[in-house]
């Protein structure tokens, strides 16, 4: 058991990093303990503004120094790649898209207006990594705009490398006879119609050797009770991820999921009020705290990059040790 413990600490950074990693040390590549988060609130809002957190991500992660990435060895796996990022202002898209810049890539970030603040914070992170970064504040719901943010991007790079998407919106309500029609029409069309769409106005446009990547999310194996209408559509984008591998890997476009576990961004504040998400802190993962976004990047990276040639139709879960069917 001495032996195994040593090897432990050797991965872990000792008792210490597992059990007590105060935010405060973050950029020494410390873990936040759940305790250090506070209880708060955007349940008001449709979306929720990293920016406006009280604990933002970006300032408590393994992944992230005190105010950027430092702590992520890159290796140029996406060098001179096109990339889109939807929802890549905050949370696991910004993660995501930064570490694509920091691999080599340049960066179109696709987000909803009202999110302006942090998809101007996640460019100046890119722009500092030496990506190109384009903004498109843009609703996934509306299949026009989803069409035009695609032109644009063909028209200034001439071609998209990678796809993600990875907007979506989440509401927390304990009884289906409380999911009103238009929270329902809300998350199916952000999440499910949003994905569709951009998929498809993407495609012609990806070259052989080009990746797809969808957050779904474990709640598409786990059924929690309160997010019905979300784990339906996560769970449809599981399938998208396997049948659409089926259908483009002939011209060779792999596509895989990342399935996070409970990660703290900017959507769990707006899906949750003060109680839900006490109880949400107080219920962490099986590793014994809750996930942060530059944990997702590199599953990110490593999808669209070469180290991943060989899997298609696939979900990544990174979920702090979770067992899941799929």
């Amino acid at each position: 058991m001495d032996t195994v413990k040593s090897v432990i600490d050797k991965a872990t950074g000792g008792e210490s990093a597992m059990a007590n990693p105060g935010g405060e040390t973050a950029s020494k590549g410390e873990f936040p303990k759940t305790g250090d988060f506070p209880i708060e609130s955007q349940v008001d809002r449709a979306v929720g503004i990293q920016d406006d957190m009280t604990k933002k991500p970006n300032s408590a992660t393994v992944q992230e120094g005190q105010d950027d990435f430092s702590q992520y060895k890159a290796a140029k796996k996406l060098l001179g790649k096109k990339t889109i990022v939807t929802g890549g202002d905050s949370g696991i898209g910004r993660a995501a898209a930064v570490m694509f810049a920091m691999e080599g890539a340049d960066v179109a970030l696709v987000y909803l207006p009202e999110e302006q603040v942090d998809a101007e914070k996640s460019k100046e992170l890119i722009v500092a990594a030496g990506g190109q970064c384009l903004l498109f504040p843009q609703d996934i719901r509306d299949e026009q705009g989803c069409n035009r943010v695609i032109e644009s991007v063909v028209q200034a790079w001439g071609k998209i490398d990678v796809l993600v998407n990875n907007a979506s919106v989440m509401y927390s309500i304990p009884d289906i006879t409380d999911i009103t029609t238009e929270q329902f029409d809300r998350t199916i069309k952000t999440n499910i119609y949003g994905t569709f769409f951009l998929t498809r106005a993407a495609v012609p446009h990806i070259p052989k050797g080009g990746s797809i990547i969808v957050t779904a999310s474990q709640v598409a194996y786990a059924g929690p009770p309160m997010l019905v209408d979300y784990s339906m559509t996560k769970g449809a984008q599981v399938a998208m991820v396997r049948c659409l591998s089926n259908q483009l890997l002939s011209k060779g476009i792999r596509v895989n999921a990342v399935c996070p576990g409970p990660v703290w961004t900017p959507l769990q504040p707006a899906a949750m009020d003060e109680s839900q998400m006490k109880e949400w802190h107080s219920s962490p993962a099986p590793i014994g705290r809750i996930g942060q976004p530059s944990e997702l990047g590199p599953a990110y990276v490593f999808l669209a990059s070469q180290d991943a040639s060989f899997i298609s139709g696939q979900s990544i879960h990174v979920n702090g040790g979770a067992i899941v069917a799929g």
